[in-house]
């Protein structure tokens, strides 16, 4: 975040860890452990400083101020272990009371940079998983009877650790029973279920096996990072690319999304604008058998994971790959054709802000409602401070939706839809909502110091001066509840939905490789090339080759402009409605490491309006349309469907019993979507029709633009406090 006081920090950090890393580098870990019977994954020197500069990145600037220490450490072995075997299908008893030796001892391994312990840990659980693969691969051939009454029990997270493999045989042999019930009611019988099961643990037993450090070391640094705070994350070097392109909603590379399958790469999509959208030779299903930069060597690439070919296909906008192809429908035998193109920045347009118009009837009169559906509030701050003129942002994206709608479209209100919108820029937050208030604070921020800075929107005049919606649910978090909050707060629009996740938290995001001298990472390059661990480094590595990933550390707190924290609490709707989603299970209030909920001095703003008068209708006319809707009062047997469900951990191993189960399923759902359908006036469904999409009706949509009707016609009988600058079009 581009704070004043992150860069006053960032120059402090700088010299901690300078020091810090080359004080630590001449530790040395403890031998790990061998695992026999597997291929046992080990640190590298990279990971090892990376451990040691988290560790003093958390100790000196994380927001809750605390060591790591023994408690911290226990913490961390529990959800490191439950992370890699979270249903107890795979470790025994004896496996997990040997590792009680790591309980109290992680935090000065992290320390030192030992990670011997936890890489051992995985190579134990690589040893199960493997016994695993071999034995329910010789069980799918075995003669199941499919009438038995038996059960299988896929929930054994609060059931004690197996005593032994031979334990654990039952349960994996009940799971090749099932999978092979599933197949059989799915039509996929006899020898070919056989057949079709057989490769699928096959690819797993494959996949598993191309497991490498950087992934251990990310399963951990999850477990380590989770028991700080649940937004404290560290990104490895391919995560951390991941994150920062889809903070962007952009990347450089050919334009196609991948997928594997067989051990074989294949094209899924082929993305709108991009190089091979323009070029036309590549289709959805051809399969990628190898790749060569520019005019040099062709690598294969058959059999490889699926982010090292990504790897190697994407690259730098206006450099050259050329691609070996089988096309879609072609046998592997068949010979290849060869693609050659020209890298360029794909906009990922399908994922940035989107606009439609929809027009409602509320009580004779109609209404013509924007809806502008954001899924973050991302930036390309790169392209940005590089000069571009044209870089991706929210707000920039938002404006001119804004202005078509008002303009062209000619809506009556605007409506921003922050259903499942999980957060992002901070920045890009408070200048959103300056597109609907008149100039004024919109976030407090106080720091690990106790200090609060008021960020406020200083752009003059507003986008929109019109009546204003905000749709959230649980999944709205972070960015969304402070503009949500703001909108509230100013009384500047009414917000519709269910309390969102709570998230009031600050995160910085740090590359490591930057805290470091270079002659550090030229000093670990040169003992890469010389250890040489196989698979995990060219044959000649340079400090330029050194990525030591990106932490987004928890530095600060947000409160809404009145003073609230969305901590824990969140935004409360003025109307709600039922969630979608278990509020007992999402949300910041069911994280252990959460940071509490708390109230600091309202800042100096000035509301847009007062709104207290008119909720209660709104409320109140929500309320009877919901109680008389098919579709909540399907959702409120849904989600008490759901709590009788969660509550399950078995399910039945008698085929008949299951069949009968599912297909009384399959008649309650086409009889609940044919009575919907009825509803809106549309011919019933036969079984196995497939529905079309007038069945995919946004009903919380629907509701919401209902309120913002009755907000329209009631609005305008209050005095309004009024501070945009212009009359607001009630």
């Amino acid at each position: 975040m581009d704070f004043k006081l992150f860069k006053e920090m960032l120059k402090r950090i700088f010299f901690v860890l300078f020091t810090a890393a080359v004080l630590a580098c001449h530790a040395a870990p403890k031998s790990q452990p061998v695992v026999d019977g597997v291929t046992n994954v080990k640190p590298d020197e990279q990971q090892q400083l990376v451990i040691r500069e988290v560790v003093n990145l958390i100790e000196s600037y994380n927001y809750k101020k605390l060591e790591i220490n023994d408690s911290i450490s226990s913490i961390i072995l529990d959800k490191y272990i439950k992370s890699l075997d979270q249903g107890k299908n795979y470790f025994i008893a004896s496996d997990i009371k040997e590792f009680e030796k790591y309980r109290y001892t992680l935090d000065d391994d992290f320390k030192n940079g030992d990670l011997s312990g936890p890489f051992y840990i995985y190579n134990v659980y690589a040893k199960r998983l493997n016994e695993y693969f071999a034995y329910s691969l010789a069980q799918i051939k075995n003669k199941f009877d499919f009438n038995q009454t038996d059960s299988y029990v896929y929930d054994r997270e609060k059931m004690p650790w197996a005593s032994s493999i031979t334990a654990l045989n039952d349960t994996w042999k009940k799971r090749v029973k099932y999978e092979l019930i599933n197949l059989n009611l799915a039509g996929t019988t006899g020898p070919k279920g056989i057949e079709t099961l057989t490769k699928r643990y096959q690819n797993l037993q494959s996949q598993t096996s191309k497991t490498n450090n950087q992934d251990v070391f990310q399963i951990l640094m999850d477990a380590f990072t989770e028991s700080i705070d649940p937004h404290t994350n560290y990104f490895n070097p391919v995560n951390a690319i991941a994150f920062n392109e889809d903070m962007s909603r952009s990347f450089e590379g050919i334009g196609a999304r991948l997928q594997l399958e067989n051990e074989v790469v294949k094209i899924s999509e082929i993305i709108a604008g991009g190089p091979a959208f323009k070029d036309k030779q590549l289709s959805p299903g051809d399969k990628i058998i190898a790749v060569a930069q520019g005019d040099g060597e062709f690598v294969d690439v058959v059999g490889w994971r699926l982010d090292a070919t990504v790897s190697k296909i994407k690259g730098a906008k206006g450099t050259k790959v050329r691609l070996k192809v089988i096309p879609s429908g072609k046998e592997m035998s068949s010979k290849p054709v060869i693609i050659s193109l020209v890298r360029d920045k794909i906009v990922l347009e399908e994922t940035s802000a989107k606009k439609k118009v929809k027009t409602i009837n509320q009580n004779g009169k109609e209404y013509k409602m924007g809806i502008i559906t954001l899924p973050a509030f991302y930036a390309d701050f790169k392209a940005a401070n590089a000069g571009d003129k044209n870089y991706k942002s929210t707000t920039r994206d938002v404006r001119k939706l804004i202005d078509s709608l008002k303009n062209i479209d000619k809506v009556d209100a605007i409506v921003m839809d922050l259903r499942g919108n999980g957060g992002g820029s901070l920045v890009e937050a408070i200048s959103l909502t300056g597109l609907f208030i008149d100039k004024g604070p919109v976030v407090q921020v106080k720091d690990l110091r106790g200090k609060i800075e008021v960020d406020e929107d200083e752009a003059t005049g507003v986008t929109w001066d019109g009546p204003l919606g905000v749709m959230v649910d649980r999944l709205s978090a972070s960015a969304s509840e402070i503009f949500a909050g703001a909108i509230q707060d100013y009384g500047r629009g009414i917000v519709m939905g269910s309390q969102t996740y709570g998230k009031g938290t600050v995160q910085s995001s740090i590359d490591l490789n930057k805290l470091v001298n270079p002659s550090m990472l030229q000093r670990i390059a040169g003992i890469i090339t010389k250890n040489k661990t196989t698979g995990t480094a060219p044959s000649s590595t340079t400090a330029a080759d050194i990525n030591l990933g990106q932490i987004n550390l928890t530095m600060a707190k947000f409160y809404r402009v009145a003073g609230s924290s969305t901590q824990h609490k969140g935004v409360v709707p003025d109307v709600v409605f039922p969630s979608l989603y278990p509020m007992d299970k999402i949300g910041e209030d069911t994280e252990p490491s959460a940071l509490p909920w708390d109230v600091i001095p309202s800042s100096n703003f000035k509301s847009v309006a007062n709104l207290t008068a008119v909720k209660p209708n709104l409320i109140k006319n929500s309320e009877q349309r919901v109680a008389n809707s098919l579709d909540f009062k399907y959702l409120k047997e849904d989600i008490a469907e759901m709590k009788k469900r969660d509550a399950e951990t078995s399910v039945t191993l008698n085929e008949a019993k299951l069949k009968s189960e599912r297909d009384a399923q399959e008649v309650k759902t086409l009889s609940r979507a044919n009575e919907l359908r009825a509803a809106r006036g549309l011919p019933a469904l036969k079984k196995g029709e497939k529905t079309t999409k007038q069945d995919a009706y946004d009903f919380i949509e629907d509701e919401s633009l209902h309120v913002m009707g009755d907000f329209m016609q009631q609005a305008g009988s209050y005095v309004m406090n009024l501070g945009l600058g212009s009359t607001p079009k009630f």
